[in-house]
Formats: C-alpha cells, sequence, structure tokens
C-alpha cells in the first residue's frame, strides 16, 4: 500500500489538527480511489482467483465451439505457507438467494458435508453480522463456504445486500488493515448468466476477489455457475455446482489440508524460471454480436501483492483436477459425437423439464411446449371466452395455446412463467423439426381437452370441438419468431385451417422481416422509454433499444393484421404517455392492446405486488388519453374480466358506423392458399379479412365485453376484488 509522509508536528510547519484531519481525508481518498480503480480494472479475469477458477470452469470461445482440455495453470516460482494445518472443524454455508436456487444448493450441500459428520450450519447472508462471523477465535478452525447468485445491472440479490457493501467497503478502505480476515478460510461459488455478458456472476467473483484482498485464504476455487446452458460448461448450471461441491467434498475428506505452494512444476515445464510478463485470456469470452467480446489482460509476475494471496497446493487440487479431468474427456467424447452427427446442446435441461413440468406444461422434444389456457377450460363449460374472443372472434375452446421456442430474450418483471423457462440471444441448441412439433402439440393437446370427459359444467359439444383446434396462440412462453423453422411452423398451422397470433418481444427485427404472413403479428411494448424499458424487460442484449425500435419499424411494413400489446404497470410505466404515442407512430399498427398487468402472486423474481396492478377503469383512462396524441385510434372494445381494452384504426376497421375488429378466418385461409399457391406474389391486407364486431363486444357496451351467449359464473364465497380486473 503507498504509505503517506506525514507533515513534521513542529515550528512553523504545525498544522492545527483540523487541518491535517483534512489533509488526511483527502489524500486517504485519493490513494483509496486509485486502488479501486486498479482493482475494479481486473475484476473481468479476477486474478486473486490465481487463474483457476477460470481454467477449471472456462466455456467455449466463440470461434471454437468446441471444448478443449485446459491449459496448465502454474503456480511456481514462490513458497507461501498457509496459516492452517489442519481441516477446518465447522462449516458454515452462507447463501444470497434471488429466486431460491444459491439457497437450495446450499442445502444440498449441508446434506452432503452433515454425512461426514462435520459440524455444518447453512446461514442467509441477510442474518450475518459480517464482524462477529469473520474475526473472532471461531474463525481460524471454520471454512465459510459463500453461494450467491448475480441480480440484473450485476447487483447482489436482496439477502446479501448488507454483507456485499460491507465487504467492499473494508476491501477499499485503506485504514482497513489487509489482514483483517487472515483467520478466514473460504470458498464461493456463483450463479449467473454468461448472456449477462461483463455482469455475469460479477457477485461471486468479487466477494472471492475482496475476501482475498483482505487477507482470506482460499480453500478451494472459485467456482462459476452458468444458467446458460448453451455455454455452461458442464450441461447446466445444477451440473457446474455438482462438479464444483465434488471438488469440495474431496478436499474435506483429506487429513490435513495446507496451502503450500511447491517450488518446481508438477508439469515439468521450465516456466517457473521465466520471468516478466504473462499474458491471460479471459475464459468467460464475449461474443462479437453485441453480446460479448473477447478479452486480454496482462500481469506482472513479479510484482508484490498486498493481499495475503494463498495458493492451492498441488495435492489438494489434484481433487479439482481429477474431477475436471474426468469432466474435460466426457465432454469431449459428447462434444465430438454431437458435431459428427450435426448436433448440439438441448435447450431443456432436467432441472428444466421438472419444472415446467410441475407448472403444467406438456413438452414436446427438446425445446417447445404446450399448455391449457384457463379460458380453453371456461368456455368448455360456457362460461365466457377470453378477451380474444370479444376482440377478434375467436372460440377459446378451440383454441391452443403453444411455442416451437420456450427460450427468451427477456426476463421480464412481471412475466407470469417466474423465469423458469431459458434465455438466450440466437439459436444454439438442437433444433426439432416443424412437423414433429406441431403433431406433438395437437397430441398434448388433445390429451389435455380428452381430460375434462365428465367433469361437471363441461358441454359435450363443446368438448368434441375442442378436440379439432382452429386457432393457435403462439404466445404461451419464451420467444416463438427464434425458432429457425417459424415460417414452415405457420405454413403447417395455415394448411391444417389454423388460425395463428404470434407475439414477438421486439428484439429480433430481421425474423420479423422475414416472417410469412401470419393471422396477427402482436409486437410486445412494455415501456415507451430506453430506461424504462430496461427496467420493466431487463432485455439479454446491449443495443436491445436500438433493436426494439427496428422491429417496430418492422411491423410498419407487414401487410396482415399487426398489433402493439402494451403491459400497464402502475408506479412504473402508465405515466409515458407522449413518449408511448411517438412508437405508435413509428410501428403504425392496426391495433393497440393495453392490458393491466396480471398479479401472479408473490415471485422472488419479481418486486410487483399489487399495488402495482391498475383498476379496470384507470386502463380506460390510459387509453381514452393516448388517444388525444394519436390521429386517426378510437377505443373499439373491451373485455373487463380481462382488464383489457382495444384501439383500433378508424381508417380502416371503422366502417358505416361500427367497428370491424373481428376475423373472417375462412377468407384468412382462403387468402393463405393463394398466396403459397403464388409463391408470396399474391398479397393481401389485414382489411381484405376483417368482419363485423358485435354490438356486446363494443367499447361502452352495458356487457363489457362478456359474451351475452356464455353463463357469468361467480365465486360461492366471493371475496372483495382489489386487483380491479
Amino acid at each position: 500500500m503507498m504509505k503517506v509522509a506525514q507533515p513534521p508536528l513542529v515550528g512553523s510547519f504545525f498544522l492545527p489538527s483540523l487541518g491535517l484531519a483534512a489533509l488526511s481525508l483527502i489524500v486517504g481518498y485519493w490513494v483509496t480511489r486509485k486502488k479501486k480503480d486498479n482493482i475494479k480494472s481486473e475484476l473481468n479475469i479476477n486474478e486473486s482467483s490465481s487463474g483457476l477458477a477460470n481454467e477449471l470452469y472456462s466455456t467455449p470461445t466463440a470461434e471454437n465451439p468446441k471444448r478443449k482440455k485446459k491449459k496448465h495453470v502454474c503456480n511456481c516460482g514462490s513458497t507461501q505457507a498457509s496459516n492452517f494445518e489442519k481441516q477446518p472443524s465447522r462449516i458454515k454455508i452462507m447463501y444470497g438467494t434471488l429466486m431460491g436456487k444459491s439457497k437450495k444448493f446450499a442445502e444440498i450441500l449441508l446434506g452432503h458435508v452433515a454425512e461426514d459428520g462435520v459440524e455444518v450450519s447453512v446461514i442467509n447472508l441477510k442474518e450475518c453480522d459480517s464482524e462477529d462471523n469473520f474475526v473472532g477465535s471461531e474463525a481460524k478452525d471454520t471454512l465459510f463456504i459463500f453461494i450467491v447468485s448475480t441480480y440484473a445491472e450485476g447487483s447482489p440479490p436482496d439477502d446479501a445486500q448488507w454483507f456485499y457493501k460491507w465487504l467492499e467497503d473494508s476491501a477499499f478502505d485503506f485504514r482497513v488493515p489487509k489482514t483483517l480476515l487472515a483467520d478466514v478460510r473460504f470458498s464461493v461459488f456463483g450463479l449467473g448468466n454468461s448472456l449477462y455478458s461483463e455482469n455475469y456472476n460479477v457477485i461471486g467473483r468479487n466477494i472471492d476477489n475482496w475476501l482475498s484482498q483482505l487477507g482470506a485464504e482460499r480453500y478451494a476455487p472459485l467456482g462459476l455457475g452458468d444458467e446458460n446452458v448453451a455455454e455452461s460448461f458442464h450441461g447446466n448450471i445444477e451440473a457446474d455446482f455438482d462438479h464444483w461441491s465434488e471438488g469440495i467434498l474431496n478436499l474435506l475428506k483429506k487429513p490435513q489440508h495446507t496451502t503450500v505452494n511447491k517450488t518446481g512444476c508438477s508439469k515439468g515445464n521450465d516456466c517457473c524460471s521465466k520471468k516478466g510478463k504473462k499474458k491471460v485470456t479471459n475464459s468467460f469470452q464475449k461474443k462479437k454480436n453485441n453480446i460479448l467480446e473477447e478479452t486480454d489482460v496482462t500481469y506482472d509476475t513479479d510484482s508484490d501483492s498486498d493481499s495475503n494471496e494463498p495458493v492451492l497446493d498441488l495435492e489438494d487440487l489434484g481433487s479439482f483436477v481429477r474431477v475436471e479431468n474426468k469432466a474435460v474427456e466426457d465432454s469431449e467424447e459428447e462434444e465430438e459425437m454431437s458435431v459428427e452427427n450435426g448436433e448440439a446442446r438441448e435447450m431443456l435441461t432436467p432441472q428444466l423439464r421438472e419444472s415446467l413440468t410441475k407448472q403444467g406444461y406438456r413438452l414436446i422434444g427438446t425445446h417447445s411446449g404446450v399448455k391449457l389456457c384457463r379460458w380453453t377450460k371456461a368456455m368448455l363449460r360456457g362460461r365466457g371466452g377470453c378477451y380474444k374472443h370479444t376482440f377478434y372472434g375467436i372460440e377459446s375452446h378451440r383454441c391452443m395455446e403453444t411455442t416451437p421456442s420456450l427460450a427468451c430474450a427477456n426476463k421480464c418483471v412481471f412475466c407470469w412463467r417466474h423465469h423458469s423457462n431459458p434465455v438466450g440471444t440466437e439459436w444454439r441448441w438442437k433444433m426439432d423439426p416443424a412437423e414433429f412439433i406441431l403433431e406433438g402439440a395437437l397430441e398434448q393437446h388433445g390429451k389435455m381437452i380428452n381430460q375434462f370427459k365428465g367433469v361437471p359444467g363441461v358441454q359435450p359439444d363443446r368438448l368434441v370441438e375442442g378436440m379439432s383446434p382452429v386457432h393457435c396462440a403462439l404466445s404461451l412462453v419464451g420467444e416463438p419468431i427464434m425458432y429457425p423453422e417459424i415460417n414452415r411452423f405457420l405454413r403447417m398451422l395455415h394448411e391444417k385451417k389454423i388460425s395463428s397470433f404470434l407475439v414477438t418481444n421486439a428484439q429480433f427485427p430481421e425474423a420479423i422481416r422475414q416472417l410469412e404472413p401470419c393471422t396477427q403479428l402482436y409486437v410486445s411494448v412494455d415501456a415507451s422509454t430506453k430506461e424504462s424499458l430496461k427496467k420493466i424487460d431487463r432485455p439479454l442484449f446491449k443495443d436491445f433499444w436500438e433493436r426494439f425500435l427496428d422491429s417496430l419499424r418492422a411491423l410498419s411494413a407487414k401487410g396482415q393484421r399487426t398489433v402493439y400489446r402494451l403491459t400497464l404497470v402502475k408506479a412504473w410505466n402508465v405515466e409515458e404517455l407522449e413518449s408511448y404515442a411517438n412508437l405508435v407512430k413509428l410501428g403504425e399498427p392496426d391495433f393497440i392492446e393495453i392490458k393491466g398487468v396480471t398479479f401472479c402472486g408473490t415471485s422472488k423474481a419479481s418486486t410487483l405486488t399489487m399495488e402495482n396492478i391498475p383498476w379496470h377503469h384507470e386502463v380506460v383512462t390510459f387509453g381514452e388519453k393516448i388517444c388525444t396524441y394519436l390521429e386517426g385510434y378510437g377505443l373499439a372494445a373491451e373485455h373487463e374480466h380481462s382488464n383489457c381494452i382495444l384501439l383500433a384504426k378508424r381508417s380502416k376497421f371503422f366502417r358505416d358506423g361500427r367497428w370491424n375488429t373481428w376475423i373472417d378466418y375462412d377468407k384468412f385461409h382462403q387468402l393463405m392458399r393463394e398466396y403459397y399457391l403464388s409463391e408470396g406474389k399474391a398479397s393481401f391486407t389485414s382489411e381484405d379479412y376483417m368482419a363485423s364486431t358485435p354490438d356486446w363486444a363494443m367499447f361502452g357496451s352495458p356487457e363489457h365485453g362478456f359474451d351475452p351467449l356464455e353463463n357469468r359464473w361467480h365465486r360461492k364465497q366471493p371475496k372483495k376484488d382489489i386487483s380491479g380486473c
């Protein structure tokens, strides 16, 4: 650490105590900031891990996706004794979690360690008084294991915020001795997603780095779990954790664990005698398509470190290396087989399959799914249809909700799937053919409909009709437009006379341009400014705003029916009227659906509460106000039960004093046949297959969008409606 010379305190050079204190603060601040900047510039590769985590847990590069055996990591050239001559007598597993996965991993590790008879406990970091836990007589006999996730924007989960801030302040405060945690042994496992570029596992990396800066000794290498299955070294984040924890368990089984660095190279190399600059390539490679870019960092192998930098003994390291070698060999065999067969990794891991199946999904192949909508069930019983029935005339009991891609490029705060689906920015998984997906979707949908036989209230004629869907909502979950054969999938739907309602999150403008006609194309417009879109959708792309705007421009060039879907989140985006109006002018959609966000219960992945749910009258007020900014749009329909209203272009859909928002499905399929037979030359527009909207569906009707032929069902013991839905 840089030492600051103190001024003499005698004669004419004496400074008053107040001036001396001010000078000390200024110089101290400069030294702290200088050191902080230097350390932060190295965080991407986390040099305090001795390159170990980067080598042991690295992922394939964009240039060479096939994994290779890891390069030798040399810790030779110096000898550094450990402060600890025996194994820890107790273990504290500390976790910071957002969605519960870190806690789950902590409990799994607890079960494994407890089998060996070691005193072990699991502690939530929010309950951790840092100084009491890490400074004291018990600390030297304790192994601290940290399992912490990285949240959006590279921030720690709420549970770990206080600990994270305390550790950061201590590491960068020049007044804190760098031996503060000299009696601490630790290991860190971070949970993250490599699609979030430079923020990937930054919390775990920082904790590992800062603990080392304060003199703590690394018991085992930093583990990096990757939620991105396409880049995860062991296939998924659960397997990453299993590999890392197996190494921990192997080290704990040794009668004695020391961290004495042996002079000389275990590989027989002469690298120990070479001094000067050594180049290290960051294993967490950055893809060139706006997501990641490769980073090289140099460091001086001769430089002295202010921190007590621990080095794993090569003998103890073997516990990890043996595990790694086997994983590398198995991985290379799998990769070679995959390359030979032309296959890539499957999108759905066993854990994702289990999670989605529990939520009621019927999974198809490796990346698709189908599920019954609650409105399908309701209309089978004659209890009313969804808002699409009111706005566009679909038969809700004959609608199949599916997706050919469970992956999405966003992690929206209001995601009603609670982020259980995978995420991605490009198709990098094994791909199932469109025929297989559609056949599987129809089969599974039919099986779910068939389960309603004998259910009280189900109408026999509607049950029979429900077995043969005539509508397909490609909005179940994920981003359907990512699927490489989406046009083939749409064509097959239309050949079976099944209409298509496709929803995209406006992050793939080129895919929108290349998309062939569908019955109705939606774009989710969840916010109207760059800042609010980033806050609400939490997109993976760095250029998400440019992609968003380009997607809206691409939408304006489509000839068929186009829709903006606005989801209102109270206190988040309901005040952006003028900005929304500007986006409407950019894409010129035929319709604008405005819906209040649906509260799906508490979720650790979202901070939304019932206070964020707008009442129906608030949604209507928003629609009326935005119409004052837009020429040519009017309130056409509403479905109060779904807390949803529809705006439509007057010039197209208001004819002879009434709205024509419904769809002539027979005419649409006729137009599509002509389109396919002419190889796309027989174009058509949204006005060619519109139909008259019934009176009960129009905005302001006494029915408020509820079909009078249906029976409104009320709970036997109605509860107070606090949602406005």
